[in-house]
């Protein structure tokens, strides 16, 4: 099955993806990662005002198979959270990559990221091995 991995977007090889706009960050989860992990059944994010540190647990998403820690791709405070998510956490698969964001962050520091992060092409590869 092919999944849709937004151009517009960054990816991290533990399947969150980022939405840059400037100094904040949108993080959410792959149609992969959510694929993988079937039915989700809990959600826990940070609080606002939380501070989060690149590669450091922010939070935990629980499916009927697994559950797995969300891990911050960048170092900065939380400004928002999909509280919707958190009441009714099976509506990530719906949209991943639009009303299934998980929490946005005022980033530290964006100078480095790309260094840390695959384009869509090249984590589809990875994840998919689209181009073998």
């Amino acid at each position: 099955m092919a999944f849709e991995y937004p151009d517009n977007l960054q990816y991290t090889d533990t399947h969150e993806y980022l939405k840059i706009d400037g100094d904040i960050i949108t993080i959410g989860i792959t149609e992969f990662a959510i694929d993988q992990l079937g039915d989700v059944v809990f959600l826990e994010l940070p609080e606002l005002g939380d501070n989060v540190e690149v590669g450091e647990k922010f939070g935990t998403i629980e499916s009927v198979k697994a559950v797995e820690d969300l891990k911050s791709p960048v170092n900065g405070e939380v400004l928002e959270r999909n509280d919707e998510l958190l009441n009714a956490p099976e509506q990530i698969a719906d949209d991943p990559y639009g009303d299934g964001w998980l929490i946005k962050i005022k980033a530290d520091n964006i100078d480095n990221i790309d260094d840390d992060t695959m384009t869509a092409e090249e984590y589809s590869e990875q994840v998919e091995g689209v181009s073998d």
